[in-house]
């Protein structure tokens, strides 16, 4: 049983309906344009009371650190909220980072995207022999921007090392060659993204013989 409490964006009751900040109605939460500012200029938010934002900690440190540099520092960099890694650490890990497929189709159009993707099996589950093509990993990529890299998904041990790794590679503009030009370290969960060749698109069979 998997029990998702979730989080109450407590707003109504701190006075912002005097200084006029809007709310979205529904769930409390603030609606912000791209620099965190609320509909009153001066009032600014982040963190998990944002409307449509990840509810995470690290992306709330970001963007107050953004947000403080950007007032304060003379900086103009915002935060990045579609290139965020994260990682549900069920028994067998999921993590991800860029956009969802479905996601991506409204954004881009799905003539526009290349899906590759991969069944596999870790070596740590082969000598106790658990099952093989239970983990799963995709990368969803820009056909109109050089293939660049725009989502990662990863379903095995680990999952949350593994993202954390490429996403820096996806903020530096990873596409699909420079995976391919990457040497695998064998036998790692992680190599399964330099040797991706079968997409989605041509309804090959994706699962494997062995790790």
């Amino acid at each position: 049983v998997l029990l998702a409490i979730g989080r109450d964006a407590c707003t109504r009751n701190i006075g912002l309906q005097t200084i006029g900040v809007k709310i979205n109605e529904k769930n409390g939460k603030v609606p912000v344009n791209d620099e965190e500012q609320t509909n009153v200029p001066y009032v600014y938010a982040i963190g998990d009371i944002l409307d449509g934002k990840l509810e995470l900690t690290p992306v709330a440190i970001q963007a107050g650190r953004l947000l403080a540099q950007r007032l304060y520092g003379g900086s103009s960099r915002k935060c990045d909220y579609i290139n965020v890694p994260t990682t549900v650490f069920t028994p067998l890990e999921y993590g991800s980072c860029g956009f969802p497929e479905e996601r991506a189709i409204d954004e881009y159009g799905k003539q526009n995207l290349e899906v590759y993707h991969s069944l596999f099996w870790p070596l740590e589950w082969t000598v106790p022999g658990r099952d093989n093509n239970t983990c799963y990993a995709k990368i969803i990529c820009n056909k109109q921007d050089n293939n660049r890299v725009i989502g990662l998904h990863v379903l095995g041990p680990n999952a949350g090392e593994v993202t954390q790794g490429f996403a820096a590679a996806i903020k530096c503009g990873l596409t699909k060659e420079l995976l391919d030009e990457t040497i695998g370290i064998h036998p790692t969960c992680a190599e399964v993204f330099t040797t991706m060749d079968i997409t989605k698109s041509s309804g090959q069979d994706i699962t494997q013989k062995g790790c």
